[in-house]
């Protein structure tokens, strides 16, 4: 899963936040709408966001060395568990704050139909993120769906920026219905429950976010499809009999640990046993081409012994 997708997808995510950041606080500003206000944080909480992903992809670069001898690789896992973080806190907590703020306290709107015009160009601008990371995504999703990618990609800058700009959008649609029913009702208290709805939202996307790039951090294995393929690559019928087990770990989105320990046929020689576990290597890596580090255990075949 080369990162080269996730980063276009990044940058375009990034450039289109920052603009629209800017115009939603001018429009913040002139009207005094609190779910301009609101949707302004989230923007400058996404713009930050893209560039702790880039910085992710930047640091998991790093050579690998004596203290990290597998590598800097999960330095992606790490850095996009801080985005969610930032949306929660940044963007969610401050909405909702916000929110509640104004429906307590409803304040009238001064040229809404400037935040109308803004809310717009901002839709525009962040359907073109959303579909640079859409279209950057579906090789990676195959036949899975978009909620399937999610919760199995091992790549997480597109999943986050995904969900991100998912969530954009539909605030974006919650801000421009409060500021409409706020112009035709004339009652201010519809753009407090926009703000608080877009809080909401993003608190939503956020503990999805953690969950699962918690869940990376921690470390996950293979996927059963990916399971399956090192399997049946290891074993040959011949000389490798069966896989008696078999441990998993992906060490970064590019870089996945195999361990296993292998059944071997009877009275095979030394020379030859080296040369059954240099093919089965190639095998394995041809099959899933994660498997970077592979430690393969040869033992024995003995009936008793049960794979795993």
């Amino acid at each position: 899963m080369s990162a080269s997708g996730s980063k276009k997808a990044i940058v375009a995510a990034l450039g289109a936040n920052a603009g629209i950041a800017v115009a939603k606080f001018i429009g913040a500003f002139i009207t005094g709408s609190a779910s301009m206000l609101a949707e302004g944080v989230h923007s400058v909480a996404d713009t930050s966001n893209q560039a702790l992903l880039l910085l992710g992809q930047r640091a998991a670069n790093k050579e690998a060395d004596a203290l990290h001898p597998f590598g800097y690789a999960r330095n992606r896992y790490f850095y996009s568990f801080i985005v969610a973080l930032v949306l929660f806190t940044l963007g969610s907590v401050y909405a909702i704050y916000e929110g509640i703020h104004k429906i307590q306290h409803p304040e009238e709107l001064s040229s809404p139909m400037v935040a109308v015009v803004i809310l717009v160009v901002a839709i525009g601008l962040e359907g073109f993120s959303w579909l640079t990371a859409v279209r950057e995504s579906r090789p990676l999703k195959g036949n899975a769906s978009w909620w399937q990618f999610i919760r199995t990609s091992r790549s997480p800058e597109l999943p986050v920026v995904l969900l991100e700009d998912t969530g954009a959008l539909i605030g974006l649609v919650f801000a421009l219905g409060a500021v409409g029913l706020t112009m035709v009702t004339d009652d201010p208290i519809y753009d407090g429950i926009g703000t608080l709805c877009i809080g909401l939202l993003l608190g939503v996307i956020a503990i999805v976010l953690i969950v699962e790039m918690k869940s990376l951090l921690l470390g996950e294995g293979a996927t059963p499809q990916e399971d399956a393929a090192i399997r049946n690559a290891l074993v040959d019928s011949s000389k490798i009999v069966s896989v008696i087990h078999l441990k998993t770990e992906y060490l970064g989105p590019d870089q996945m640990l195999v361990a296993a320990k292998i059944a071997i046929a009877p009275g095979l020689d030394i020379a030859t046993l080296a040369e059954a576990i240099d093919a089965a290597e190639v095998r394995v890596r041809h099959a899933v081409p994660e498997a970077r580090l592979i430690y393969l255990e040869p033992d024995l075949y003995r009936k008793q012994q049960h794979t795993s």
